[in-house]
């Protein structure tokens, strides 16, 4: 088969939209507390974690569990809204902010993925927020909590720079939310409720199998409502997909191409999706917040060994957004 994107990335994408089978990797639960005086020791375990499934996930990262609580309360209450009042607020092509319905297709599956999301990224909103007399607060609770979100990832970060001998704030200037050139996001994902659904509906995903293309994605879920999987590189073309057990107050973070890129192919980046729900299980809404964090535009990234050819976050993140949303029209 010739490979028909520019990354190879996205060509890895488009050989992993099987079934698969059930895998059993182990899910590393990492304790962020005392972060100050034990940050050696916390960075020596989320290096074995990024650096073999690639995702793990994190407790004692000082968000409050009523402040992800109310961000999935106020995230419903957006998708609640009628279409007429969320198509006030676009997604506006290559600014990754606004509102989109079903129109994010992975190259893995050539079909949209059955969810509508609104991103939330701060130098682009402009225009873009809900009306506060319909969801009180909203603007700003949700900056409130990207900023949360942005501190527990500069965290992780520096832990990873540290290991990579980088200077240990070189991901933390890089992610510098003053800058006009920031570029990461909030992410508030609706997957549709499948009550209703006919059996056949039931055979795509809610989310075809991908990679992220930022440096580090965290994620809320809530308990019960299940379904992301995850499966390590080098059996993502035989597909043994582990479940991750989502629970309300932990943190589930992945590795994202742009830092598989920036670490020469270290950390790793590996395949996730979120299956549909199978008898027996919640066919109900799937709500889930991720947070990208994705180096500002201006920010030149290249690996300590120069593995790949130097390439600035804006242009990197420009080419993998086009990627995705170019699809729809081409099934067109």
């Amino acid at each position: 088969m010739t490979d028909s994107y520019s990354h190879a990335e996205l060509n890895r994408e488009t050989r992993i939209g099987g079934l698969g089978t059930e895998g059993t990797h182990s899910v590393a639960l990492i304790d962020l507390s005392d972060y100050d005086t034990r940050k050696p020791e916390i960075a020596e375990e989320l290096w074995q974690a990024a650096t073999t499934l690639g995702l793990f996930q994190l407790s004692g990262h000082g968000i409050p569990l009523e402040q992800i609580e109310e961000a999935f309360t106020l995230s419903e209450a957006f998708f609640a809204q009628p279409a007429a009042a969320k198509e006030k607020t676009p997604l506006r092509p290559g600014t990754n902010a606004g509102w989109e319905f079903k129109s994010q297709v992975r190259p893995s599956t050539g079909t949209p993925d059955q969810k509508e999301s609104y991103q939330i990224t701060r130098p682009r909103m402009d225009g873009l927020w809900p009306d506060p007399a319909e969801i009180p607060g909203f603007r700003e609770k949700m900056l409130a909590f990207e900023a949360a979100n942005w501190g527990v990832a500069m965290k992780v970060l520096s832990c990873f720079a540290l290991k990579l001998g980088f200077e240990e704030d070189l991901f933390t200037r890089a992610h510098d939310p003053a800058s006009p050139e920031y570029q990461s996001t909030l992410r508030l994902i609706h997957y549709l409720p499948m009550e209703n659904a006919k059996p056949e509906d039931f055979t795509g995903w809610r989310a075809g199998a991908h990679t992220d293309f930022d440096c580090l994605t965290l994620l809320h879920q809530k308990t019960g409502q299940g379904g992301l999987q995850v499966c390590p590189g080098h059996a993502a073309e035989e597909g043994a997909w582990t479940s991750v057990e989502p629970v309300t107050g932990v943190i589930t973070c992945n590795i994202g191409d742009m830092l598989m890129r920036w670490s020469d192919d270290r950390l790793l980046s590996n395949p996730h999706r979120v299956r549909m729900p199978r008898k027996g299980e919640y066919l109900g809404p799937r709500y889930s917040i991720p947070f990208f964090a994705q180096a500002n535009k201006d920010v030149v990234l290249q690996g300590p060994e120069r593995k790949y050819p130097a390439i600035t976050a804006g242009d990197y993140i420009l080419d993998r957004i086009r990627a995705n949303y170019d699809a729809l029209r081409k099934m067109g």
